[in-house]
């Protein structure tokens, strides 16, 4: 869960920083934050994958009275 907390906490502050950014010491550039985005996408999905539990369940209700 620590590298889920981390990966969103990263795109956070990538969204609120420069794309890039130039200095003395060479430039940064960050992977669009369409690619960060895709990457949470892709680790939930993983992380959904893995449960133990049911994604989804399908009952039958019939209601009482009826034959």
């Amino acid at each position: 869960m620590g590298d889920e907390d981390d990966l969103k906490d990263t795109i956070r502050e990538n969204a609120k920083g420069p794309a890039k950014a130039a200095g003395d010491s060479g430039s940064v550039e960050q992977h669009p934050l369409r690619d960060q985005i895709e990457a949470d996408r892709y680790l939930n999905a993983k992380k959904a994958a893995k449960a133990k539990r049911l994604g989804m369940r399908i009952t039958k209700l019939v209601p009482p009275g009826t034959a």
